[in-house]
């Protein structure tokens, strides 16, 4: 029963994360690319992006959470691409790799690898370089590329501006209710597992080097911080770790705390509070004032 039981729920979940043929065309000449296909050995992930007429465009990267386990693909994802992009932003959704509900429910990666950390840092630079590397044909500025994600997704873009090559670092991130610690109490446990891997979860030098917290660089791009004191799913105290190490790093950065408003809000007109639903009006204020490329 409880095998049959598994087998329900792993298709139930491969049906929900296919994303149809429909979505290609969300913007202006564009579709669904996948941005491994020229690079032999890679599974396919898949870039929705959301342009825009025109040229010079300043661009985001949009990561979903789900806490490296599935993706909340249309709140955290595609919802918010639309805001941007009717904001005169172009987006890219970005359908990074998870652990998926099979490794949820099961503790297969102790025996097998599955999906887990760098797969979705690997994603994340990947899609920056096929991002600027088609620059032109998305009408944007390939020196004005960003990157945005929420819960795990914020996690990650929030990896993104420490760990990679400087060169290839996004010109600004926005983390949102983001996971940042991996060692200490406050830690979002479901995250790590997914992340490390069943296997890696006791691994304290892995640990340590994805706790952002303690690995800001002096020269990390501006960030956009918003969390909400109320946040029953990642302790509100990962974004107060994140801002005490930018603010001791002197890196330029904008963080909001608001007293309600959750978790899982995204770009909605609903979900939330209209307290934390400010966030989108003050990110559209901030990026005017970062020093990126227009």
């Amino acid at each position: 029963m409880r095998q049959i039981l598994v087998c329900l729920i792993c298709s139930l979940w491969l049906m929900a994360n296919s994303t149809p043929p429909s979505l290609g065309g969300a913007g202006v000449g564009s579709q669904v690319v996948n941005i491994w296909e020229d690079v032999p050995g890679h599974k396919r992930v898949e870039l929705t992006p959301y342009t825009l007429p025109g040229t010079g465009h300043v661009a985001v990267i949009v990561c979903p959470g789900g806490s490296y386990f599935w993706h909340d693909i249309e709140v955290e994802g595609h919802e918010v691409a639309r805001w941007l992009q009717q904001n005169g932003i172009a987006a890219f959704v970005l359908k990074y790799r998870v652990a998926g509900v099979p490794a949820f429910i099961t503790h297969y990666r102790l025996l097998w690898r599955g999906n887990r950390y760098p797969d979705p840092q690997d994603d994340l630079l990947q899609a920056l370089r096929y991002v600027r590397g088609h620059a032109e044909a998305y009408g944007i500025n390939p020196d004005s590329v960003g990157a945005m994600g929420f819960s795990a997704g914020g996690h990650l873009v929030m990896s993104a501006a420490e760990l990679f090559p400087q060169d290839e670092r996004p010109a600004f991130v926005a983390p949102i209710y983001p996971v940042v610690t991996m060692t200490d109490a406050c830690v979002h446990k479901r995250s790590r597992r997914a992340l490390l891997g069943d296997s890696r979860t006791g691994d304290e030098a892995l640990r340590d080097t994805l706790s952002l917290e303690r690995h800001v660089p002096t020269d990390c791009p501006p960030v956009f911080l918003v969390n909400c004191l109320d946040d029953p799913v990642v302790n509100w105290r990962n974004s107060v770790l994140l801002d005490s190490a930018l603010t001791a790093q002197r890196v330029p950065h904008t963080y909001l705390q608001y007293r309600t408003g959750g978790h899982g809000f995204g770009a909605s007109e609903t979900k939330g509070t209209p307290e934390c639903r400010q966030w989108k009006e003050q990110f559209l204020k901030w990026l005017c004032s970062v020093p990126i490329t227009p």
